[in-house]
């Protein structure tokens, strides 16, 4: 067998051991230990378990056929493939609209009016997800917002955050997207028609 054969069968071999470690750091956090926010703790499960696998990496004799340079790109392969997971799958289903509407209307025997769907998402969806509690726990964890006197306040970061989003939803997301049939921009300025005549605003 060649070299290059045994090298990437080695290759094949740690890196199995990466996701294994990986789902198994993934499954302890989630159901033992405290998660303040889910993408940051798949985050971190990731960090964990290419630590563990370069110390394979680096001192299990199996492994010298691998040079340096292989094994720090493992690592880098490896810090990618946790980044990955981390925001493809726990990330996906802990956020995604979509599945929520396939798992809704699972539980309603398969089938919703489509003009209840508004409904759904206001009367059900926000409560049953606590969507206001999750979503402001993720900015006050990643320090965009903070809370004061019952006010959310946008915090220095959180202000750039918003000013780099609103320019790249206005100006370089897709123009012509299908929505119910129909190709709009409406999504490029979502508070195009958003109404001024508020009641809740908060001073800083």
């Amino acid at each position: 067998m060649g070299i290059q054969a045994i090298k990437i069968g080695r290759i094949v071999a740690v890196t199995a051991i990466f996701v294994a470690v990986l789902l198994a750091m993934y499954v302890i956090h989630s159901l033992y230990l405290q998660v303040n926010v889910v993408f940051y703790s798949a985050i971190l499960d990731g960090v964990i378990a290419t630590a563990l696998c370069s110390v394979l990496l680096w001192l299990v004799p199996w492994f010298r056929v691998l040079s340096p340079v292989e094994k720090l790109q493992l690592i880098v392969i490896w810090l990618l493939l946790g980044y990955s997971y981390a925001i493809s799958v726990p990330t996906v289903l802990d956020r995604s609209l979509s599945f929520y509407i396939l798992e809704k209307l699972e539980q309603r025997g398969g089938g919703i009016r489509e003009n209840a769907f508004e409904d759904v998402f206001t009367k059900e969806y926000v409560k049953e997800h606590h969507l206001v509690d999750v979503r402001l726990t993720e900015q006050l964890q990643s320090g965009t917002i903070v809370i004061h006197d019952g006010c959310v306040l946008l915090t220095n970061k959180g202000r750039r955050l918003a000013h780099i989003s609103r320019f790249f939803r206005n100006n370089l997301l897709p123009k012509h997207r299908l929505l119910m049939g129909q190709y709009s921009d409406a999504l490029t300025d979502p508070f195009r028609q958003s109404t001024t005549d508020v009641d809740y605003r908060c001073g800083q």
